[in-house]
């Protein structure tokens, strides 16, 4: 009797191994486009409930509010034995969120539901850390640069559905929409997740999660408002003092802490600091580009260089974008082979170049800004596929969850960085008494995008291979230790002293 209860447990376990990396995949998807759902909706969303643009611009920057708080707490929570359980009640959070923001009650419940929504945007490094204990070490390094594309094609994906339902069905039907989808995303995580009771728990660093999250939300608070509140506000200058200088005490807290939030030691390994480096630069270039292709399609003809094109064209615009960041994570295995894993960080920033040079010099049909996001799909997906696989093999597993939560922290403050630059250097180039700037105010955004891609693949070349200098140096030095301690064994009369071989070098 006991053997088919063995079979059956083992064909159980098999089952889930087999849906565990489409249910995380889908997890983060989800998680994805939830987050992005707010975007195209601001207009509509001020005329509904009857308030400002610039208030109406909080159901969208809640979401990367609240998100950047708890990713940090939810990773390191997810690094002990309550990984699934963290993981299962998150996404729950998010169903309610969803829900509440989808009822017609107000635009006040609208903001906290999208606030709600936000949680889950710390679901993605907990996917990623389940994904690296639970799976053989090929599967996993695959399976981690799948999920850490889905932030970045599920933004691209959120924006055309969004527009599609809410112009077919109305405002709310989007947010029902994400309550459905987030449920169901629920399910499947309930029924396959594995657990984490093998894990040893530390406790929580409270202090440092308050003084992050506060720094954190003052950053992305000046980003976010700076346009509205104007860039030489005093209010605007002091938040921003303040936010620095809380984020200057978190990082002193957090190096003399025993068990830290985010363990900052490890941006003493290069590859880890040119991970961290890369995903705030390079989320700043996207969210960039992003914004202003979607603006540019919108912009009415007469103003002599926009395509006029509604909500939904915009949303469409970016499914190419979508599609070619998901397939890059077959191409980036091929190149890791042909190559090295550091190599390919500085291909795909030189491919996201080629993307606004693009744009930067034929945009005025609609298949030329497809194929501008098309090509900026492929290099973004390149950059962010490689990204948690340097975290993962340069960090204790114990570690992973909190590495790559901070990570993705620094991705939401590029990429809030990126959507408020473009709408800055656009608002710069807008003439008094006119709504919309001239077309030299993209030139010029574009040109800063150029930037930005050129710097951050500059660092993703020297920044490793220092790291690889340091290592061979270090390798020499502990080579030369072992060669002078067996000198140091004292010889006979008549031997000839030992004289290491490296040292004559």
């Amino acid at each position: 009797m006991d053997i088919p209860t063995a079979d059956t447990s083992i064909g159980r376990s098999t089952w889930r191994e087999r849906a565990l990396v489409p249910v995380l995949v889908f997890l983060g998807t989800v998680v994805a486009v939830i987050s992005s759902l707010g975007a195209p909706l601001i207009p509509t969303i001020a005329t509904v409930d009857h308030v400002s643009l610039s208030d109406a611009q909080w159901s969208l920057t809640v979401t990367m509010l609240v998100g950047a708080v708890a990713t940090p707490v939810m990773g390191r929570l997810g690094d002990g034995p309550r990984r699934r359980t963290v993981t299962l009640v998150a996404a729950a959070v998010v169903v309610f969120g969803s829900v509440l923001a989808a009822l017609p009650l107000g635009f006040g419940w609208l903001v906290v539901g999208r606030g709600l929504q936000g949680i889950g945007l710390g679901l993605t490094p907990l996917a990623i850390a389940t994904a690296r204990d639970s799976l053989p070490a090929a599967a996993s390094r695959s399976a981690v640069a799948l999920l850490s594309i889905t932030t970045v094609a599920g933004v691209g994906l959120g924006y055309p559905i969004t527009g599609l339902i809410a112009e077919s069905f109305g405002i709310h039907a989007g947010f029902w929409f994400g309550a459905v989808i987030s449920a169901l995303a629920l399910l499947l995580a309930a029924l396959v997740l594995p657990a984490t009771t093998h894990r040893k728990q530390h406790r929580l660093d409270t202090l440092g999660a308050v003084l992050l999250g506060l720094a954190l939300a003052g950053l992305l608070l000046v980003l976010s408002e700076g346009e509205s509140w104007g860039w030489a506000a005093p209010r605007l200058w002091a938040v921003a003092a303040v936010a620095l200088l809380l984020l200057a005490g978190w990082i002193r807290h957090e190096l003399r802490t025993e068990h830290p939030l985010v363990e900052l030691r490890t941006l003493r390994n290069r590859m880890v600091l040119t991970a961290d480096v890369a995903g705030l630069v390079a989320g700043v270039g996207m969210y960039l580009l992003m914004s202003l292709v979607i603006r540019f399609v919108q912009t009415p003809t007469a103003t002599g260089y926009g395509l006029g094109g509604s909500v939904v064209v915009a949303g469409l615009v970016l499914v190419p974008f979508s599609v070619l960041s998901v397939l890059s994570s077959k191409v980036v295995p091929v190149l890791i082979r042909r190559t090295s894993t550091a190599l390919v960080l500085p291909l795909g920033c030189a491919v996201s170049l080629v993307s606004v040079l693009v744009f930067l010099f034929a945009r005025d049909h609609l298949w030329e800004l497809l194929v501008v996001m098309a090509i900026a799909g492929l290099g973004v997906g390149c950059t962010f596929a490689v990204m948690p696989g340097l975290i993962v093999s340069s960090v204790p597993a114990d570690e992973v969850g909190s590495a790559v939560s901070f990570n993705q922290v620094l991705r939401y403050v590029g990429y809030s960085t990126g959507s408020a630059l473009c709408g800055a250097v656009l608002q710069a180039h807008t003439a008094p008494g006119q709504l919309l700037p001239g077309n030299d105010g993209y030139q010029f955004a574009a040109l800063i995008s150029c930037a930005v891609w050129v710097v951050i693949g500059l660092v993703t070349i020297v920044l490793p291979r220092r790291s690889a200098v340091a290592a061979q140096v270090a390798s020499v030095d502990e080579e030369l230790m072992v060669d002078e301690s067996i000198a140091d064994i004292a010889p006979g009369e008549d031997e000839v002293p030992f004289i290491p071989a490296r040292a004559e070098r």
